[in-house]
């Protein structure tokens, strides 16, 4: 993936978890809970999370993990939910359903010979967030008295521009397309048990001699979700290009080659489909008896998979209200 090549050019700063107590996180709600989704199914017995009808929910269990770790750190996220993708973007896709239907075969001949560790390694990169996962996921979100958005198209552009309008710190993601669509801060790792780096994007763009819109030009020379790059362009070639010749149309023509929908998706990232929210992000006070009543007696979560998560989020934000009340 393009954006991916982004790190070598990005600003990046190894923060703790205690360092952003208090901010607002707009959080990439499909990038973060799919890599709960995959976390949890992965190191957690699938009965824990199936019901009686055989319909699996591990994103419950995963959820209340990942916002317990939130609210321990005195965070207040709010998840934006992606909407409609572009059509720029179904080449990548297919290319990726492509690649989860080849894990498929491979989880299915992982079975068939007992190689238990491959079947859970396989399971865990072949979820999909199924539409029971995304509503149930919105429901339990609103149990625990935390903000949802829905995007009109991508989550990750959404969140970046809720903090270029003050309603957030930084956006939260693993992915770089929120610095292309501007935003100021972007934190990763936040499901990780390390350190979280936080991306700065004037910081990105002073370090490299650039404008955004000349990053996003880099980005687009290197190949992004939205188009193929150019053979022969990497990070350091890219950037050395556009500031040489000043933009992505300058290089196509010195280079005498073309990029497909070029123009359409600079436009994306210069000016994408996002809503204004109207909301006043506040720490979560959650009803913690709704909680465990939708998760285990609703959705027959074993409450032994979540009863420690629930736990760490009633002392968290039942001591954070008490230290923002005092």
């Amino acid at each position: 993936m393009g954006n991916a090549a982004l790190r070598e050019l990005a600003h990046l700063e190894s923060v703790s978890f205690d360092s952003l107590s208090g901010q607002v996180v707009a959080i990439d709600a499909h990038n973060w809970l799919y890599r709960y989704l995959t976390t949890t199914v992965r190191f957690t017995n699938s009965a824990s999370y199936t019901t009686a009808e055989g319909e699996e929910v591990a994103n419950l269990i995963g959820i209340l993990q990942g916002v317990a770790k939130l609210v321990e750190g005195s965070i207040t996220p709010i998840f934006v939910f992606d909407g409609t993708p572009s059509t720029l973007k179904a080449d990548e896709i297919k290319r990726r359903k492509e690649a989860r239907d080849a894990r498929e075969v491979d989880l299915a001949a992982a079975r068939d010979r007992g190689d238990f560790t491959e079947v859970a390694r396989l399971e865990s990169q072949t979820q999909r967030l199924t539409d029971t996962i995304q509503q149930t996921s919105r429901v339990l979100l609103s149990h625990l008295d935390i903000a949802v958005v829905e995007a009109p198209a991508a989550g990750e552009a959404q969140a970046a521009h809720m903090t270029k309008r003050g309603l957030a710190d930084a956006a939260g993601s693993e992915d770089y397309d929120t610095m292309l669509f501007g935003a100021a801060r972007t934190l990763r790792g936040l499901t990780s048990s390390g350190k979280v780096e936080r991306l700065d994007l004037d910081a990105t763009l002073e370090s490299n001699g650039l404008t955004l819109e000349q990053l996003i030009d880099v980005a687009i020379l290197i190949g992004t979700d939205y188009n193929e790059g150019l053979r022969g362009f990497g990070p350091k070639t890219a950037v050395t290009a556009i500031k040489d010749h000043g933009d992505l149309w300058s290089v196509l023509d010195v280079e005498g080659r073309a990029i497909e929908g070029a123009d359409r998706v600079r436009d994306l990232y210069l000016d994408p489909p996002v809503v204004e929210v109207d909301l006043e992000p506040s720490f979560p006070k959650p009803s913690i008896d709704a909680v465990r009543e939708y998760v285990t007696a609703e959705w027959e979560i074993d409450p032994t998979a979540v009863e420690r998560s629930i736990d760490r989020i009633k002392q968290a934000t039942q001591q954070t209200g008490l230290d923002h009340f005092g």
